[in-house]
């Protein structure tokens, strides 16, 4: 028999079952034989005791009469009996009338017989006369032989012993081919079944039914088994699917399907390994969308979705050799392009990047033109791993930003320095405005009428100790990205309307201060109570303090913005929209928001007078001052041609290095004084506001 076999539960059971009965029988036999150990050895005192009462009365005459022939005759009618081995009869002096004994029988198993019954039995009788002398004449005595019912009872617990081993061998059979019919066999089968079971998918091989089973353990633990496979199943298969979708959140774009950040990385990692055996070239260009915040603003983020999902569309039908490509933020993307060979290729698939997503888009029945700045960096030469070369792609297209939009730019070892450079400009920054090395310039603002400087513009410069000059496109990005643009617009506010407070004093009434807000500034609570605070502790007049708003940090929160402005309104300032026409602007906002000035941007006067569009455009900007009844005023006005052209298109006010540069507060203190007292000269020219 195998070791599984004995092992199995049939033969467990059966064991279990046989050692029972086995017990049971042998419990039950050894009582039977106690019992019948008692009984035999009751009947071999009643024989005695019998003998010796029937052969009595025949003993007392023989003793009586001292009769040796009856006596004899009594002892021989003793031993007629098969179990009787010796008998006498004694006198009343002790002397024998008669004595006879025979050899004793021989007992099969005297070893076990003679313990339990003894080899022999003696029993005596004394022989007495009738009452009430009873006197007394002799004895009567017999041993009787065991072994006859000995062997008897042997004989008997043999058979017992027999029985009771055919009953248990036979009751073993009948439970072992009734534990093979009703259990070995069904869990055989189930065990087969469970063995045949896909733990990928339980749900394909389920349990089979047993006959005969259907209503009882079996088969109940066999629906039970199916139910948990089937529900095993769906959970794994929920698991599967939510592991799936985990998978796809962790490593792709939910709105485009592309790879995010953490899968570019390991994508590009295995792209420089292939790269770095066959000495391969890879570059990566990391795609940032210009001013796409605008055009969510614009036209709402639904559509910015959608715009979104048509770059990435676009862009994966670009190149065959692209070997990867995801989403790394909001509005950026990345580019990985195998199988480089010249560095130019870059640079082609860079521009039909910027020609693809020129092309415009149809969404909601508006065509929209994308724009997007791009960095580039190379492998192996900008770096050798998939983090610095994607930090870099990144910090290029960063940088690439701060200068002309829509343009692609390589990572050079300078780019590498600027933006060390930057990150201490961003820390000295924070220093900047503690120790003083902040300050405001001014550069006046002219009528057109009659040439009086009727407002000054406040310039924030920040004086380097060891840099010098640091112009303000390079700090003040730096300020709104780290959070000071808050504190020192605070600060810029506070300096320019007690620099006008002085100026009142000094008899320059009427001249208005204009201060440029930043989008940060725009959105606070407080700027309003702040506003109005400054005026009133200043002294300062109604409409003496102008403010500028750029048109990006316009439409970056349109209601907002619009709320702030009249909460503005009611502080008695006026309002101006500077850098006009630079980015995404409607003609509906500036027709609905309290606007006061429309300021055109240095970038259309610099070329008026030899180009027809920037003139086209001048003149349409003036058109629709006049049309809103707003101030229109020109900035960056170099020349005297460029001043008269905007004169005579109705131009209000002007700004540039034609009148004045951006001074000091001293300077352009004595600049103004001294031009008011010439204004005040009887028959006085009109001033040459030009100074060096």
């Amino acid at each position: 028999m195998s070791s599984d076999a004995r092992k199995s539960l049939s033969h467990r059971l059966l064991g279990l079952a046989l050692l029972a009965a086995i017990v049971l029988d042998l419990l039950l036999g050894a009582a039977q034989i106690a019992y019948d150990l008692r009984q035999t050895r009751q009947a071999i005192d009643r024989d005695g005791t019998q003998l010796l009462d029937m052969f009595r009365d025949a003993s007392i005459q023989a003793a009586y009469r001292r009769d040796p022939l009856l006596a004899r005759q009594v002892v021989a009618g003793l031993l007629g009996h098969p179990g009787v081995r010796q008998a006498h009869i004694l006198d009343g002096s002790g002397v024998a009338l008669a004595a006879r004994e025979r050899a004793a029988t021989a007992a099969a198993h005297a070893w076990l017989s003679d313990p339990l019954f003894g080899r022999e039995r003696h029993f005596a009788m004394p022989l007495s006369g009738p009452a009430p002398r009873q006197q007394h004449y002799g004895e009567l005595a017999l041993t009787l032989d065991s072994a006859d019912r000995a062997n008897e009872f042997l004989a008997n617990a043999g058979v017992l012993l027999t029985a009771a081993l055919s009953r248990v061998l036979l009751l073993g059979l009948a439970l072992l081919l009734l534990y093979r019919w009703q259990l070995s066999r069904p869990l055989g089968r189930l065990l087969e079944h469970i063995a045949r079971i896909d733990p990928q998918r339980p749900d394909l091989n389920p349990l089979a039914p047993l006959q005969g089973h259907a209503r009882d353990e079996l088969g109940r633990w066999v629906d039970s088994t199916n139910r948990l496979l089937a529900g095993i199943a769906r959970h794994g298969q929920q698991r599967r699917e939510a592991e799936s979708h985990l998978q796809r959140l962790t490593q792709f774009d939910p709105l485009t399907g592309l790879p995010n950040r953490q899968l570019l990385q390991q994508q590009l990692g295995q792209i420089l390994r292939d790269s770095a055996r066959t000495q391969g070239r890879v570059a990566v260009l990391c795609l940032g969308l210009d001013d796409f915040n605008l055009l969510n603003e614009k036209y709402g983020y639904q559509s910015g979705d959608r715009l979104l999902i048509g770059v990435a569309e676009r862009l994966r039908a670009l190149d065959p050799r692209l070997g990867s490509l995801a989403r790394l933020g909001s509005d950026q993307f990345a580019l990985v392009q195998i199988a480089l060979e010249q560095t130019y290729e870059a640079a082609e698939l860079a521009q039909r990047v910027l020609d693809e997503l020129a092309r415009p888009q149809l969404i909601d029945s508006h065509a929209i033109s994308l724009r997007a700045t791009l960095g580039i960096t190379l492998y192996p030469e900008d770096a050798d791993s998939s983090e610095r070369l994607l930090q870099r792609a990144e910090q290029t297209m960063t940088l690439a930003k701060q200068g002309a939009r829509s343009h692609y730019q390589f990572f050079l070892a300078s780019r590498d320095r600027e933006i060390r450079r930057r990150r201490q400009l961003e820390h000295d920054l924070r220093q900047a405005l503690h120790n003083g090395q902040l300050e405001l310039y001014y550069q006046p603002q002219v009528a057109a009428a009659d040439q009086r400087i009727v407002a000054v513009e406040a310039l924030l410069r920040w004086r380097h100790p060891q840099l010098g000059f640091v112009p303000p496109d390079q700090f003040i990005p730096l300020a709104e990205q780290n959070g000071l643009i808050l504190e020192i617009g605070d600060w810029v506010l506070e300096r320019a309307c007690r620099q006008l407070r002085d100026w009142h004093a000094q008899g320059l009434a009427g001249l208005r201060m204009a201060v440029n807000l930043s989008t940060a500034q725009l959105r606070s609570d407080k700027l309003p109570r702040q506003v109005s605070g400054l005026l009133q502790r200043h002294g300062l007049p109604a409409h003496s303090l102008e403010l500028e708003i750029t048109e990006t940090g316009l439409m970056t929160d349109v209601a907002g913005a619009a709320q702030q402005l009249h909460s503005l309104r009611l502080a008695k300032v006026l309002l101006a929209i500077d850098d006009f026409g630079t980015g995404y602007s409607s003609l509906s906002y500036l027709k609905t928001l309290p606007l006061d000035k429309i300021k055109i941007d240095r970038s259309f006067v610099r070329d008026l007078t030899h180009s027809e569009d920037d003139a086209t455009l001048v003149r349409t900007i003036i058109q629709l001052a006049h049309n809103l009844n707003m101030t229109v005023i020109a900035e960056g006005v170099e020349s005297a041609e460029q001043e008269a052209y905007l004169i005579a298109h109705g131009c209000h006010e002007s700004q540039g290095y034609l009148h004045c540069r951006p001074l000091p507060a001293l300077e352009v203190t004595r600049f103004m004084l001294n031009a008011a007292r010439r204004q005040r000269a009887p028959g006085a020219a009109p001033l040459p506001f030009a100074v060096d």
